[in-house]
């Protein structure tokens, strides 16, 4: 509370009033006491393990390759083949159990219809695992 002591007439004090900010703090330093214990806690759960170590842990299967050019010339692993083709292959495969992954390496020019097309060829024949190769950007 601010007194005037006497003086001049009771003009404007210019005196900072400290009380309401003190209370705040107080009230500031009373909840960081009461929650800072609390988030020192941490909640534990049990997360999966990626690579489990079993008896009759499966080989790893080789992935299928798929490069298509730029004029939309297609390899499966490494043979040229033409679409029929590639879709045989993609039924014969979506059987097997594991399922391999098939792997697009894609020239960066090859019009994006190419590829929705061959993506969505080998979804129709069940292929579940589809990855895209790329090569990592020069450094420097």
């Amino acid at each position: 509370m601010a007194v005037s002591l006497g003086g001049n007439s009771g003009g404007p004090m210019s005196e900072i009033n400290v009380t309401p900010l003190v209370d705040v703090m107080l009230v500031l330093l009373i909840i960081f006491m009461i929650t800072a214990p609390l988030m020192s806690h941490s909640i534990t759960i049990d997360l999966p393990i990626a690579n489990p170590k079993t008896k009759d842990a499966e080989l790893p299967v080789a992935p299928l390759d798929l490069a298509v050019k730029q004029d939309g010339s297609l390899y499966f692993n490494d043979h040229l083949v033409t679409e029929a083709e590639l879709r045989a292959q993609f039924a014969v495969n979506a059987q097997k159990s594991p399922q391999p992954e098939l792997q697009i390496r894609a020239d960066k020019n090859t019009e994006f219809k190419i590829v929705k097309k061959i993506i969505g060829d080998a979804k129709d024949s069940g292929m579940v695992h589809v990855g895209f190769m790329t090569t990592d950007a020069p450094k420097g």
